[in-house]
């Protein structure tokens, strides 16, 4: 149960680094290209907050390079979430993008479980090699 109750924290953090990153953006490009680069930006920071806070496990370049697949299925629902609000929905798109991503919070924690709390020792038997960072 903490481990949810962490996840949300980092989620909160994570939100609220997106929703800088993209106002600051929006100002500068159009309103999806600052969605976009807001969305890689923040990811990073939710990978190290993830491996080290919410899952309590060492981060290491195969779960890094992995990770960004975990979110692409939260790119994907907020992606199309945040198109339809603004452009079908007439939505201000300074808000679709926290709407949109409230769909996705369920879908983004169970695959970044999933990634980020991969028993070391079988990823090591799987590859050949110790799991280090």
């Amino acid at each position: 149960m903490m481990q949810i109750v962490r996840f949300a924290l980092v989620g909160g953090v994570n939100t609220a680094t997106f929703y800088g990153f993209y106002l600051v953006l929006h100002g500068l490009m159009p309103y999806f290209a600052a969605y976009s680069a807001a969305f890689v930006l923040s990811m990073t920071g939710s990978f190290f907050l993830n491996t080290y806070f919410t899952y309590r496990t060492r981060p290491t370049w195969r779960k890094f390079l992995l990770f960004p697949l975990t979110n692409v299925t939260n790119y994907v629902i907020t992606s199309i979430g945040v198109y339809v609000f603004v452009e079908w929905a007439g939505m201000n798109d300074t808000i679709a993008p926290l709407v949109a991503a409230t769909a996705a919070i369920p879908f983004t924690y169970l695959l970044s479980r999933r990634i980020l709390t991969r028993d070391h020792s079988a990823e090591a038997a799987e590859t050949g090699t110790a799991a280090t960072v």
